[in-house]
Order: C-alpha cells, then structure tokens, then sequence
C-alpha cells in the first residue's frame, strides 16, 4: 500500500511566519523585518567583473547616443515643419 504524502510547510517556515506576524504587530517589528529582507536581498547581489562593467557602460552609452541623435533629428524635422506651417515669425510685406 503506498504511503500517502502531504505536502505540508516545514516546522522552520511555520515558525518564521508566526514570528514576522508578530513582528508586524508594532511598527518598529515591520521596520525591523524590512532590514532584514533588505540585508537578505543584498547578499544576492553579485558584483560585476571589471570586463562586464565596462561592457556594461559601453552598451549604455552607445544606447544613450542613439537616443540623443534620433530626439535631435525629430527635432530638427518638427522644427522645419512648424516653420514652414507657420512661418518664421516675420511679417511679410513690411
């Protein structure tokens, strides 16, 4: 006969969720709890290596550059529209 199996949270994960409900009671126990997950968030950061950083920053501001000149170029063309729709603010015939 098989054994039947239930999924059921482990002792460990029980008990933290009993503590930070307790902990969310007060206002210092959520500040408290939101250090904490900060902290655990911040060991999973990894640091880049020196080649992937400067990879990094050159895709950056090779992106930033396009950027720039396609906001110059529709610039430029809005620009010429307006004028030529109405006018360079002279007045004709003075």
């Amino acid at each position: 006969m098989a054994r039947k199996i239930v999924d059921e949270p482990s002792e460990e994960i029980v008990a933290n969720a009993k503590q930070e409900r307790a902990e969310k009671r007060n206002p210092l126990g959520r500040v408290a709890l939101f250090i904490r997950q900060v902290f655990a968030e911040l060991r999973k950061v990894v640091t880049p290596t020196r080649k992937e950083l400067l990879s990094f920053t050159a895709v950056v501001l090779v992106f930033v550059i396009v950027m720039m000149a396609i906001v110059s170029a529709l610039d430029t063309v809005f620009g010429f529209l307006t004028i030529l729709v109405f006018g360079d603010g002279t007045v004709a015939g003075g």
